[in-house]
């Protein structure tokens, strides 16, 4: 009797099929995020930038607000102090007279008791 020689097809378990086809998705998976990361890096530092830029922008701006402030409150300053000067003029020229007219009134005073007769 001739026997039939096996012909061996080698069948891969199932298990081996499903290992690969996880071991593979597994490294497409971990591409992808790779990927992803390294996009969102250089979002993020394009955005970290941009943050710098505008905030140097920002600083700029308040340090040309900080002198337009500061020139205004320097000329507030002088005209304060030029009014508070014209005030006390004011009230020396008002003490001024106000002794003159008591000065004219207590002459007056005084001339009408020397006219007056003694009694």
């Amino acid at each position: 009797m001739a026997s039939k020689k096996k012909t061996s097809t080698k069948k891969r378990s199932s298990t081996s099929v499903h290992k690969s086809a996880a071991t593979r998705k597994r490294h497409d998976l971990t591409k992808k995020l790779r990927t992803d990361l390294k996009a969102t890096k250089e979002t993020l530092r394009a955005a970290s930038a941009a943050a710098r830029e505008e905030l140097k922008l920002a600083k700029a701006a308040a340090k040309a607000e900080i002198t337009v402030l500061k020139d205004q409150l320097n000329a507030v300053m002088k005209r304060e102090k030029a009014l508070l000067k014209v005030s006390e003029q004011k009230a020396t020229m008002m003490w001024k007279a106000a002794e003159q007219w008591e000065k004219k009134q207590v002459a007056k005073i005084r001339k009408a008791f020397k006219k007056a007769p003694s009694a």
